[in-house]
C-alpha cells in the first residue's frame, strides 16, 4: 500500500509541475524573443517526456501486478522458504541459493511468461533489480503474445 501511496504522490507532484512549467511555457512562447520561444518549446517538451516516462513505468507496475495476482491464482508462485531479515528482506544468500532453479526453467521453457516472471522474482529477491525488471518486462510481453493468440 506504501508503494502506491508513492505512486499517486510522485503523479501529483508531477501534474504540479507540467502546470507550473506550462505557464512558464506560455509566457515564454508569448514573449516575442526569439531565446524565449525557444526555452519555451523546450519547457513543453520536457513535460511531455516526463509523463511518458512516468506513464510508461505506472503501467509497468500495473502489468507486473496483473501477472504476480494471475500467478498466485494459479498457485504458480515461488514457495520456497527463505530466510527473512527483521527489514522483511530477503537474506541474499538463500535468494542466490533457489536462483539456478529458476534460470534453468527459464532455459527449459524460453517462450513461458509464468517461468520469466518466477526468474524476475529470483532476480529481485537476489538484489539484482535491473534483471528483475528485465525478466519481468519479458514475462509481460510473452503473456500479451499469448493472450492475443
Amino acid at each position: 500500500m506504501s508503494a502506491r501511496l508513492g505512486v499517486a504522490v510522485m503523479a501529483v507532484l508531477l501534474a504540479l509541475y507540467i502546470a507550473l512549467v506550462g505557464q512558464r511555457a506560455w509566457l515564454l512562447l508569448t514573449s516575442g524573443d526569439a531565446v524565449g520561444v525557444l526555452m519555451g518549446v523546450v519547457l513543453v517538451v520536457l513535460p511531455l517526456i516526463a509523463t511518458w516516462a512516468v506513464g510508461r513505468e505506472l503501467w509497468f507496475g500495473v502489468r507486473a501486478e496483473q501477472l504476480g495476482r494471475r500467478l498466485g491464482e494459479e498457485g504458480r508462485l515461488p514457495d520456497e522458504q527463505v530466510a527473512v531479515r527483521p527489514s522483511g528482506r530477503v537474506v541474499r544468500a538463500d535468494a542466490d541459493a533457489v536462483f539456478p532453479a529458476y534460470r534453468a526453467d527459464v532455459e527449459e521453457h524460453p517462450d513461458d511468461w509464468r517461468a520469466w516472471y518466477r526468474l524476475g522474482l529470483a532476480y529481485d529477491a537476489s538484489g539484482d533489480r535491473r534483471r528483475a525488471r528485465e525478466a519481468v518486462r519479458k514475462a509481460i510481453g510473452l503473456e500479451s503474445a499469448e493472450r492475443r493468440r
